[in-house]
């Protein structure tokens, strides 16, 4: 399996499946060990909730459900789209660029 060069917090465009085109959308969690990504306001199911001690009321909320890694790309603010990212060493420390434009990502 690969590494996942994705972190919480970075901003991603969805290149592939039902939500395709839409970005910029940030990382909420990385789940390295399946290889998927939830990003904010992607891949939303419906969640049935049972009355419990806690929630009386029950109810129904949205939750963002993974989508694999391979279907996000991370969002280049210079070109306004989304890109591969590899990883360069610089000043001795490790840092991920956009392989078309250069951009350093934090």
């Amino acid at each position: 399996m690969t590494r996942i060069r994705l972190k919480e917090g970075d901003k991603v465009a969805i290149i592939a499946g039902a939500d395709k085109g839409k970005g910029p959308a940030e990382v909420i969690e990385v789940l390295e060990s399946i290889g998927a990504v939830r990003v904010k306001g992607v891949n939303e199911r419906t969640k049935h909730l049972k009355r419990t001690q806690e929630n009386p009321q029950g109810g129904v909320e949205t939750r963002e459900m993974p989508i694999a890694v391979s279907n996000v790309a991370l969002w280049s603010p210079k070109l306004e789209r989304g890109v591969r990212v590899r990883v360069e060493e610089r000043d001795g420390k490790k840092v991920r660029v956009g392989v078309p434009c250069g951009t350093v990502f934090e």
